[in-house]
């Protein structure tokens, strides 16, 4: 994952833990997710969006 190894990963989640503490890790947890899902949503549309403008500007044969 990303070329990361155990001992990096352990390093940033002791880094989080600091940072945010144990209480608040579901909560960040929740809103990285909520985040992530509106952006691939986002992302998704988008692509729709710019395959329905792509139709409209062929020429009609």
């Amino acid at each position: 994952m990303f070329g990361l190894g155990t001992q990096e990963m352990l390093i940033i989640l002791v880094l989080v833990m600091i940072v945010f503490g144990a209480g608040k890790l579901p909560q960040v947890g929740t809103a990285l997710g909520s985040g992530l899902k509106n952006f691939k949503k986002g992302m998704k549309e988008g692509v729709e969006e710019a395959q329905i403008v792509d139709e409209s500007d062929k020429p009609a044969v």
